[in-house]
């Protein structure tokens, strides 16, 4: 519509200048159009999700094994098989659609009012209620909720760098424009998502949803691609490599079987045995349950994780690179200090808060005593239409956060803007212009006109020929102009400590007065004659807690630079208060300095700078894959439509909930309800905790599955009699994968986790020593199963008897070796035998499940298991026993080793 006049808009919609669309109208456009929200991006349906759960080698692998049991006529073997996969592909739909659910549950909470004129009246309603026709009024600090034609405005500028990359904001203007005009010169356009930063208008809604412009982005960028994470290649590698293993070593059983003359249906039995004892069959509900326990942990630290192996991936985070406005700070603008004629005071407290103590130095002052103070915050809350007011979680601005700002100095001082305003009422304005770079307004004051003025220090000082003298403590001379002294006016002390301000990152403000006689004219358009008030200088404070959260991820060797589009000095200084630098000089470098560097050399210049300020989306996108091309592992944060491309590019994107868009929430892999750094460094933490407990899993688990294979192995090599039936051997991996297996998800993080570096991206699972462990207790487990299943068959025990003593054997020794693994270097004694309720509770139930199964009948049928003797428990528990010291045995020699080696 841009090619239209307001007149010819108003008439295609149908909608009326001044009185807007009726209720009933827009009811009906409500019901034609949908709500003024973006449609959920296309996902896979239920069935096709649930169809991918089977999509696995190892799957793969049981579903045939699964077939030939059935078609050698054994049902009960079959039927527990295909039982074991069904479980696993529902634990992992389960768990997938919980994560979609919490962010639905996100997009639910997040709103978004806007006023608007219905049958004549203005009212705020929810933003999704908007329909084409409907007019909008939009003021400072307002969210443009849907594509407008804009049909009436005074001095309007809109923050566009969300949708279309311009770093300011950019000033609207009335006209009809070429069908051709570029989406960044639509100057009489408002488009969604974007933020008004000054003046005010009124639009005439031409799109809503998905028909907006910043709808047609989040079309084209769709679903993100499934993240591939080092722990998904690393478990993909093993589970083909271990599918590989099991085919040739199955294959060579029945081969060998055959030539021993044995009946190929037993051979079948046997190479199934061997197959089903190999695979891991709890590893993958495993592995999603774990991640899935580390999402819930996040979520409660106010992170939602969209993809479950970002957990993981957290964990190995190397380099986090941060936004700075709403992520390290506040987002809040507040006064900090106040200079009045040479004088400096200390404003305190935080955010738009109205509370805070007056001081000079380290002393509370009362504000009445110092006339010339006041005078400045008076001219503050009176030159500017921003304002402040209360929710039932705090306190948020109205319109521009500056002047916000500036009506809680004054509020804090006692002149709360409410009734200021009252008592000097406003007669005239002229509203601040980039290019005038000054705002002015008239009042009549209980003692007469004054004018204010408010805008830039090099302006400002052109106005005026004299400054106000900060008045003696006993003083009562409040009068805001030529009654209150005058000194001349200072030009180097304030220009001295506007760029001292500048250079801690601190915006300034200057503020002028004039009283005026009653009937005298005065030219807001060329001021003069003014007395120079002072100075208020405003900062987005650092959070608290980011600065604990900066270091605590710099003492885990995670490098954390921020990037950002605000200005360098600005980007610097808060860099230092957060501790970004470390101390020193940070390394600034800026957008321009970027556009000239080639992708060669910014790989050392993005590893070796702590802060890229005024960058552009595009540029992120660069640093990115610069760190990355580095062997870095990336954590991206962004909230707004252009970060959508470095978050998808970045190893893990991080959005922000509460003041991002959409489109930037697609395509993050985790999205912070608070939009705190502090959320960021404790997702990284849990991410590393769940990696931990992930890991002990697969030491813990491999060694049955290993044992388990070699044993039917053995048994046909030499040829024996089969220890253990496949039935069996899937009673023991799915029970103990449920019952011993998945506690370990629940152990607590072990001391130290953020003090130790990222683990290398190339580092496998497997490392040295795990495989050293998986070996050690793999030959433990073989020859105790074997030795004692053949001692029972030379007693005289059945063959039912003998199998339900190895399938014992297999149990004791995963009972007390995952009491070794709740550390994979610790003692066990060191964590407190009781400390994980889950773990003892699930011991127990496993140890009446196995009593079950060796002493009821029904069980005995079902599973092949006979009752046994005491005697035989007492050899089960001691080759348990001594695996487990064997294995505290191996871990004391590595903390030995590793002792000597800090050494």
């Amino acid at each position: 519509m841009h090619d239209h006049s307001a007149h010819e808009t108003l008439a295609l919609l149908e909608t009326d200048a001044t009185r807007g669309l009726t209720s009933d109208e827009a009811a009906r456009r409500l019901h034609r159009h949908g709500a003024n929200v973006l449609a959920p991006v296309a996902k896979q349906g239920p069935l096709v999700r649930f169809l991918l759960q089977f999509h696995h080698p190892l799957i793969y692998v049981l579903l045939v094994a699964a077939a030939v049991t059935f078609a050698v006529g054994e049902t009960v073997d079959g039927s527990v098989i295909m039982v074991v996969v069904l479980a696993n592909a529902a634990i992992g739909f389960v768990q997938e659609r919980r994560a979609e659910s919490a962010l639905d549950a996100l997009a639910q909470m997040i709103t978004v009012e806007t006023q608007v004129v219905r049958d004549g009246e203005q009212v705020a309603m929810a933003a999704r209620e908007l329909v084409p026709g409907d007019l909008v009024r939009l003021f400072p600090g307002d969210k443009v909720s849907a594509d407008l034609r804009l049909i009436e405005l005074a001095k309007l500028q809109i923050d566009e760098s969300a949708l279309t990359g311009e770093s300011v904001p950019v000033s609207k203007a009335q006209g009809v424009l070429p069908e051709a005009t570029g989406l960044g010169d639509r100057k009489n356009m408002a488009f969604s998502g974007t933020l008004v930063t000054a003046g005010e208008a009124t639009g005439v809604v031409v799109a809503t949803g998905e028909a907006t412009e910043l709808g047609l982005i989040h079309r084209m960028l769709g679903s993100t691609s499934d993240l591939t994470t080092p722990l998904t290649l690393q478990l993909n590698a093993f589970s083909r490599l271990l599918t590989v293993v099991i085919l040739g070593l199955a294959g060579v059983t029945f081969g060998i079987g055959l030539l021993r003359g044995e009946p190929a249906a037993e051979m079948l039995v046997a190479a199934v045995a061997l197959a089903v004892g190999a695979i891991p069959e709890g590893l993958p509900a495993a592995v999603t349950i774990a991640l899935a326990i580390g999402v819930g942990r996040m979520a409660r630290r106010s992170a939602i994780v969209r993809r479950l192996p970002a957990v993981e991936t957290l964990g190995g985070t190397t380099v986090i690179c941060t936004d700075k406005t709403g992520t390290l700070t506040q987002n809040a603008m507040t006064v900090q200090t106040v200079i009045v004629g040479g004088q400096r005071y200390e404003v305190d407290g935080g955010g738009y808060k109205p509370e805070g103590a007056i001081r000079i130095g380290d002393d509370e002052i009362t504000p009445e005593d110092h006339p010339a103070f006041t005078t400045c915050l008076l001219a503050g809350t009176l030159c500017g239409d921003g304002d402040i007011r209360a929710r039932d979680d705090g306190w948020e601005p109205i319109g521009d956060p500056m002047e916000a700002a500036l009506v809680v100095s004054a509020a804090k001082a006692g002149m709360p803007r409410a009734q200021t305003l009252e008592a000097w009422p406003r007669t005239d304005v002229l509203a601040f212009d980039s290019e005038r770079m000054y705002m002015a307004t008239i009042h009549d004051g209980p003692d007469g006109r004054v004018v204010f003025v408010k805008g830039a220090l090099e302006r400002l000082l052109g106005m005026c020929d004299r400054q106000l003298a900060p008045v003696d403590s006993g003083a009562h001379d409040t009068a805001p102009a030529d009654t209150s002294p005058h000194a001349p006016l200072d030009h180097e002390t304030y220009q001295e400590a506007v760029a001292a301000f500048g250079r801690d990152g601190q915006r300034v403000l200057a503020f002028a007065t004039r009283r005026l006689d009653a009937d005298e004219p005065f030219d807001l358009e060329q001021p003069a004659g003014l007395a120079f008030i002072g100075l208020q200088a405003l900062v987005d404070p650092p959070r608290p807690e980011a600065i604990s959260a900066v270091a605590a991820c710099r003492r885990a060797g995670v490098d954390v630079k921020m990037i950002t589009g605000d200005h360098a000095a600005t980007a610097a200084a808060i860099a230092a208060r957060v501790g970004i630098t470390d101390g020193g000089e940070p390394r600034v470098v800026t957008g321009a300095q970027l556009a000239e560097t080639s992708d060669k050399d910014l790989i050392a210049v993005a590893s070796s700078t702590n802060v890229f300020a005024r960058v552009s989306a595009e540029q992120k996108v660069r640093i990115v894959e610069a760190l990355q091309a580095h062997g870095e592992i990336v954590a991206m944060t962004g909230d707004g439509v252009n970060d959508a491309p470095a978050l998808r590019k970045a190893n893990i994107g991080v959005a922000m909930g509460q003041g991002g868009t959409e489109v930037a929430r697609e395509a993050a892999d985790i999205v912070l309800t608070n939009d705190n750094f502090a959320s960021i460094e404790a997702a990284v933490e849990e991410g590393r905790h769940t990696f931990d407990n992930l890991k002990k899993f697969i030491v813990w688990t491999v060694p049955t599955n290993m044992a388990e294979g070699l044993l039917i192995v053995l048994a046909i090599a030499i040829g024996a009699t089969l220890p253990i039936l496949p039935v069996q051997i899937l009673w023991i991996n799915m029970t103990t994968a449920v019952l011993l297996g998945l506690p370990l998800a629940f152990e607590r993080a072990e001391p130290g986790i953020m003090d130790r570096p990222p683990r290398p991206p190339s580092d496998a699972i497997l490392t040295t020593d795990v495989v050293t462990r998986i070996l050690l207790v793999s030959a433990l487990l073989l020859g105790a199963a074997f030795w004692l299943f053949e001692r029972e068959q030379a007693r005289g025990s059945s063959i039912e008897e003998s199998r339900t003593v190895a399938m014992n054997v297999f149990v004791a020794v995963q009972i007390l070796y995952l009491l070794s693994c709740r550390s994979m270097v610790g003692r066990a004694r060191d964590l407190g035998w009781f400390s994980n309720r889950w773990l003892v509770n699930c011991v127990a139930l496993m140890i009446a499940l196995q009593l079950i199964l060796t002493y009821w009948p029904p069980m005995n049928d079902l599973f092949g298991t006979a009752p046994v003797e005491a005697e035989a428990w007492l050899r089960i528990l001691a080759v348990a026993a001594g695996t487990w010291l064997v294995v505290e045995a191996e871990k004391a020699l590595r903390r030995r080793r590793l002792r000597l080696g800090r050494s």
